[in-house]
């Protein structure tokens, strides 16, 4: 996960939630991580083939998203994720961190990578 400050300039990696057994329980967790930022939107990146068309990852987590809107009160919004772990492993390679903890902290700055995309966007669908 990753956060953002109140005015949305920059994503900050945050914590990784490591995904349980069943989707509830999930979502729950989601929901009490975004309540304890204050968040007013969750972004969730949308893993994307390449070329840009849709995966069959890509069908899994439209459908997940459509799950957690249904539980969390705060709009839900998918972004696309492509080349963000890479982009993610540059950046901790150009800082210096060793692979033993890039592989610990590889996915929080991933999904800084992708709020802050989305934030550079202009926070659309928000």
């Amino acid at each position: 996960m990753a956060v953002t400050d109140p005015g949305r300039v920059i994503a900050s990696p945050s914590e990784v939630i490591d995904r349980g057994a069943d989707h509830v329980s999930d979502h729950a967790r989601i929901a009490a991580a975004a309540t304890d930022a204050e968040a007013t939107v969750v972004v969730v990146g949308l893993p994307r083939a390449m070329s840009g068309r849709d995966s069959a990852a890509t069908t899994l987590i439209r459908a997940e998203v459509e799950e957690m809107r249904a539980v969390l009160p705060i709009p839900v919004v998918l972004w696309d994720e492509r080349l963000s772990t890479v982009t993610a492993q540059r950046v901790l390679i150009q800082g210096g961190v060793r692979r033993k903890a890039r592989k610990t902290t590889v996915d929080k700055v991933a999904a800084a990578v992708i709020l802050q995309s989305w934030v550079d966007a202009g926070c659309p669908e928000d």
